[in-house]
């Protein structure tokens, strides 16, 4: 009752502030206000407010504005007030790619497919949601041909038009409609009965593999095809990409070879090419192709940006940003001036712009130098900061360090995707913040929901001890794929709950094959607890079922030398690691990347390479000593080789690459505000303690993203994960 006072409270006030705010013209804050009305369904209420902010301020309304309004039309079918907002409204707003979706399906609800239809057919720029607003129409009128129709016209349909099509061809039996059915099977059985095979046909069918994830039948097929076309290689390169092995990358050095010269200047054909060859790890030859390429399309320097990200080389593909010529839209900072190109840009180019931005997005994120990261945001035009996939990029930029900011951009997303509710609950779940990601899954519409969304919920209660609530969400997913069980294990093995773990391993490997990432999540948990009777039963069951995983028995072995070595019991933890040491398994090398000045530095373990590693070692020391006068003492349990005779615990341990980080930071700042990293490797324990005690002595925020999770270091020496990690 009293929360319920305080809502309506809270409404009345927002009723007010926005009545206020209606006769001044400020039309951020009023479009905020519809939002909040909107959200809790008080429609007519939103449609008052507009009508009060509009007898003063009609050139000044705003798209969000616009979208508010038609939203609560659309909610309680009012037609007339919904045809009086479209007549009010410029002809600027009226073409607005953000405005038209609301606009076409405000039509739909209402009845009237035809004026909806119209809308589309005459907007010069279709976007992705403006397409799906139409489908919806024309599925809710029973027009399934016509959703497949569109659905064709889309070059990069994502998940929401999928489901769409899926919903629209289940009654249809043609081959391409099957395939995207992904009902395979069916669709290979029409292809095969075919007399008289099309370049279409195989077309359709080599497409529909790839959409189902089985890139080799499509290579099959491809061998097939005595005189492919430009579409029938581009979905070659596509399917090699799929894959991305060693095999794939000498047919796509064959193949390419072969083909016309013709081919080469169509800029699918090569933007498809060069992702192909980052996807399998060539990035000589990705580079080659583009610097060969007379013409180079925005989608070409997409296929870099995101190739040279997905193969370490993030500066390269920041720095290839800064070599793009853009449209002018990206150098015209006047507001009229961008209205009038934007009116003028294609859908092409709209979305071929978009794409870089994501590209130099995701190049930041795994940069993690978020000072660099919002210099570069300030550049992107306002305009496409509105659109829903710049927007949960920010979000997921901004995972590291930033939570507030991302749930900033995550509120100003005016038409939510499960991208952008899927990036903000991982954000909290990364960040330590589980009850704050459950609060938002279940705020989560239903039909937005998939496998990642829930490995993400997962992984948030995993990270905060959230355990009788993962159970609740783990029990009412009706498809549970491998990832999903390893993640559930992995709350549960960091629970101590190892009992329920392994009959949840059992209960996996009756219509599975045993995965290694589900015994993983089993070691780790065990490793937290210090459980070396179950570690040890682990490494031994996954020596029989992976003997040929070297990588995964390696560090499952590394993880039970430690537990020996922490539970003193020193002669079996030498053992593993003279074994390890004599067959030639080495761990992998840690490294740290942090932000000094502007200026990424990266560091390895034990690094000597940098000009001024001296002065850094000799910082190290410093710390080291003013760590020990605080009483720590050094956990030898952590390191995972014999100690030379030159060696001691302390010199081991201290140059581990994030300790080498923090001291480069103290050298250049003697008393910084905040250090952020990020690490190739999960923390080691000893690393973590330390890292603590660094942020109490020297009063200094320390966040630190490793391959697990995120960890908050604060000033009073305590840790976000609460020493669950």
């Amino acid at each position: 009752m009293i929360s319920n006072l305080l809502k309506n409270n809270y409404l009345t006030f927002v009723i007010l502030a926005g009545r206020r705010l209606a006769s001044t013209e400020n039309n951020v804050n009023i479009g905020d206000q519809m939002k909040i009305l909107n959200d809790n369904k008080q429609y007519k209420k939103v449609l008052e407010l507009f009508d009060a902010f509009n007898e003063k301020n009609i050139d000044k309304c705003s798209n969000w504005i616009v979208i508010q309004a038609l939203k609560a039309c659309t909610q309680i079918n009012d037609v007339q007030h919904g045809l009086k907002i479209h007549n009010l409204i410029s002809s600027r707003l009226k073409h607005d790619p953000y405005i038209l979706p609301s606009l076409i399906h405000f039509y739909i609800q209402c009845g009237d497919i035809n004026r909806a239809q119209l809308l589309f057919e005459t907007s010069t720029k279709k976007t992705l949601p403006m397409y799906g607003a139409m489908m919806k129409g024309y599925r809710k009128n029973n027009l399934p041909k016509k959703v497949i129709d569109l659905f064709n016209e889309i070059k990069n349909p994502d998940r929401v038009i999928i489901i769409l099509l899926f919903n629209a061809c289940a009654k249809l039996g043609t081959n391409e409609e099957l395939n995207l059915c992904g009902d395979v099977t069916s669709a290979k059985s029409l292809f095969d009965r075919s007399t008289k095979k099309t370049i279409s046909m195989y077309g359709a069918m080599m497409k529909g593999f790839i959409i189902n994830n089985l890139s080799q039948e499509a290579i099959d097929l491809f061998n097939e095809i005595k005189d492919p076309n430009e579409i029938i290689i581009t979905l070659f390169f596509n399917a090699c990409a799929q894959l991305g092995t060693e095999k794939e990358l000498i047919l796509l050095k064959s193949i390419s070879s072969k083909i016309s010269n013709s081919f080469y200047s169509d800029p699918y054909v090569v933007t498809s090419l060069i992702d192909a060859f980052m996807k399998c790890g060539d990035v000589t030859s990705a580079k080659a192709l583009f610097d060969r390429s007379t013409k180079k399309a925005l989608s070409m320097y997409g296929a870099m940006m995101t190739g040279l990200t997905i193969n370490g080389q993030e500066e390269e593909a920041i720095d290839m940003f800064n070599e793009i010529h853009l449209d002018e839209l990206h150098r015209e900072n006047h507001s009229e001036k961008q209205k009038k190109l934007l009116s003028e840009m294609n859908t092409d180019r709209f979305e071929a712009n978009i794409i870089i931005y994501l590209c130099l997005l995701k190049a930041l994120t795994k940069l993690d130098m978020l000072e660099k990261a919002q210099s570069f945001v300030q550049q992107i035009p306002s305009y496409f900061l509105t659109d829903h996939r710049i927007r949960s990029a920010l979000i997921h930029m901004w995972v590291f360090g930033s939570v507030e900011a991302a749930k900033r951009v995550f509120e100003k997303i005016s038409e939510q995707d499960h991208i952008g509710w899927t990036a903000m609950i991982n954000s909290y779940g990364l960040n330590g913040m589980g009850d704050e990601a459950v609060k938002l899954f279940h705020q989560m519409p239903k039909e937005s929901i998939d496998h990642l969304t829930y490995i993400c919920v997962l992984n948030g209660c995993s990270h905060s001890g959230l355990v009788d609530v993962a159970r609740s969400i783990f029990n009412d997913i009706q498809t549970k794929t491998e990832i999903i069980y390893t993640t559930m294990i992995d709350c549960l093995s960091r629970a101590a709950a190892f009992e329920e773990a392994q009959k949840l391993i059992e209960q996996f490997e009756r219509d599975h094959a045993p995965a290694v990432s589900i015994y993983t999540a089993l070691l780790s948990g065990a490793r937290n607890q210090k459980n070396s009777k179950l570690l040890q039963e682990v490494v031994d069951r996954m020596q029989k079922l992976f003997p040929n995983m070297k990588d995964s028995l390696l560090a499952a072995s590394i993880l039970l030398a430690n537990v020996y070595a922490s539970s003193d019991d020193i002669g079996k933890a030498t053992d593993i690691k003279i074994e390890l040491h004599k067959s030639g398994g080495k761990k992998q090398i840690g490294v740290t990347v942090t932000d000094i000045d502007g200026k990424l530095w990266k560091f390895r373990a034990h690094d000597r390479s940098h000009a001024e590693s001296a002065e850094i070692h000799k910082q190290v020391d410093r710390m080291s000593k003013r760590i020990i006068e605080h009483g720590h003492k050094y956990d030898a349990s952590w390191i995972v080789r014999p100690i030379e005779p030159d060696e001691t615990i302390e010199t081991l341990l201290c140059g581990h690459s994030e300790r080498l980080a923090m001291a480069a930071h103290f050298i250049h700042n003697r008393k910084p505000k905040r250090i952020q990293m990020t690490m190739n490797l999960r923390i080691c324990g000893d690393c973590h303690e330390v890292t603590k005690l660094v942020a109490l002595i020297y009063q200094c925020d320390i966040v630190v993203r490793d391959a697990n999770r995120i960890h908050h270091f604060h000033l009073n020496g305590q840790c976000s994960c609460q020493d669950y990690f």
